[in-house]
C-alpha cells in the first residue's frame, strides 16, 4: 500500500510549484468545466477545505449552475458563487481551475480568465487541449481522476483529509471511474479509495447519494433515447439521440445525461459508442465512448472536441441530422484506416 500511494517525482514537482503560488491569506477562486461533474465537483470542495488549512480562502465559481445532485458536497463552508459569473473573479488573488485541459471549456468564464493578471494554476488529468488555461499546471493523465492529484496535493503539503473532504475526493474516483470498472481503475486509484475509506467514507452511503437518489424524470429520458438506438455492428458502432427540449420535457438537467451513452457502449460487439444531443440553436453535443483499442480522443479532435483516450465530447455546430451525418462518415473512416487504434 505504502508503495502505491508514493507520489511520483513529476507530480511532486508539479504541487511544490502550485504551493509556492499560494499565501495564507489569499483569496482564491475554483473553477471547472461547464457541466460540472462528479470529478469536477469532488475535486474542487476538496480542495475548498484543504486551502483553508493553510490559510487561504476559497470559493466556486463555475459557468454553468453547480449540479443538483453533487450540492451536498458544498455543506456549509464552501461557498458558490457561480451565480455571479465573471464578476466573482474581480479582485481574486489567484485562480486555480481543475478538471480541465483547454481554456474553450470554461464557457462563458474564458474570456475574463484570459484577462485576468496571473495566470491561472491548473489540476488536471486530461489530455493537452489546444489552449491550456494556465502555465503552472499539476497535469498526469495516468491519475483516474483530478481528485487523485488533489489527493496528492493533500499528502505532500501536509493536509488532513477530514471526512468532509474524503468523501468528496471518493464521490470524484467513483464517478470517473464508473464504480471503478472503467480502464482508469487503477491499483493506485484503489489504494487511494482506500485511504478515503479509512477517512470515514461509507461506501454504501456514497451508493445511495451518488446512484440511488435519481428523479422518475431520469428514467423517462433513458427509455426515449433507447427508442433512438441504432448500431452499425459492422464497424462496431452504437448511438443514441437527444432530442431538442427533452431534459425541459422531462423536467431533468444535463447531469441526468450521465450513463446514458454506457447503454449503446455495453453491447456485445460495439466499439465506439456516440450519444448525440441537440442542444437547438444549430448545436449539437456528442458524447463519445469506446473499448479499449479505441481512442476517441482522436476522432473528438478531428471535431474540435477532446478528452480521454476511453471517453471525450464535441460540440459542433449543426442540425442533428447534418453532424450525425458528418460524425458517423467520419468515425466509419477513421475505423477503417485504423486511425483509432491506441
Amino acid at each position: 500500500m505504502t508503495e502505491l500511494l508514493a507520489v511520483p517525482a513529476a507530480r511532486r514537482e508539479a504541487i511544490q510549484r502550485i504551493a509556492a503560488a499560494l499565501r495564507p491569506g489569499m483569496t482564491v477562486a475554483l473553477s471547472t468545466h461547464i457541466n460540472a461533474d462528479g470529478d469536477g465537483c469532488g475535486s474542487q470542495t476538496a480542495l475548498a477545505r484543504l486551502l483553508g488549512q493553510m490559510g487561504v480562502r476559497a470559493f466556486i465559481v463555475n459557468p454553468t449552475p453547480w449540479p443538483e445532485l453533487f450540492r451536498w458536497l458544498l455543506g456549509e463552508d464552501v461557498e458558490d458563487r457561480s451565480a455571479q459569473g465573471a464578476a466573482a473573479l474581480k479582485g481574486v488573488d489567484r485562480l486555480i481551475v481543475l478538471d480541465i485541459s483547454d481554456l474553450g471549456r470554461l464557457g462563458t468564464l474564458a474570456a475574463a480568465v484570459r484577462a485576468l493578471p496571473q495566470d491561472a494554476l491548473v489540476i488536471d488529468h486530461h489530455l493537452p487541449g489546444d489552449e491550456p488555461p494556465g502555465k503552472t499546471m499539476l497535469s498526469d493523465t495516468a491519475a483516474c481522476a483530478t481528485a487523485e492529484l488533489v489527493f496528492d496535493l493533500a499528502r505532500e503539503c501536509g493536509l488532513t483529509i477530514t471526512t468532509p473532504i474524503a468523501k468528496s475526493l471518493y464521490t470524484a474516483l467513483v464517478t470517473d471511474t464508473g464504480g471503478f470498472r472503467f480502464g482508469n481503475t487503477s491499483p493506485r486509484c484503489l489504494a487511494v479509495a482506500a485511504e478515503l475509506l479509512q477517512a470515514g467514507v461509507d461506501p454504501e452511503q456514497m451508493y445511495a447519494r451518488i446512484y440511488s437518489s435519481v428523479p422518475l424524470g431520469r428514467l423517462h429520458l433513458l427509455r426515449d433515447a433507447l427508442d433512438t438506438l441504432a448500431v452499425d455492428m459492422a464497424h462496431g458502432m452504437a448511438w443514441v439521440t437527444i432530442e431538442a427540449g427533452a431534459l425541459e420535457k422531462h423536467g431533468v438537467s444535463s447531469e441526468d445525461l450521465d450513463g446514458v451513452v454506457e447503454h449503446p457502449r455495453s453491447i456485445a460487439g460495439v466499439r465506439l459508442a456516440m450519444l448525440f444531443r441537440d442542444l437547438g440553436h444549430g448545436k449539437v453535443k456528442v458524447s463519445f465512448r469506446s473499448i479499449a483499442g479505441v481512442n476517441v480522443n482522436t476522432l473528438a479532435r478531428a471535431f474540435g472536441g477532446g478528452g480521454h483516450a476511453r471517453a471525450s465530447g464535441a460540440l459542433i455546430a449543426g442540425g442533428i441530422a447534418d453532424v450525425t451525418e458528418r460524425v458517423l462518415a467520419e468515425a466509419r473512416r477513421q475505423l477503417e484506416a485504423g486511425s483509432l487504434a491506441d
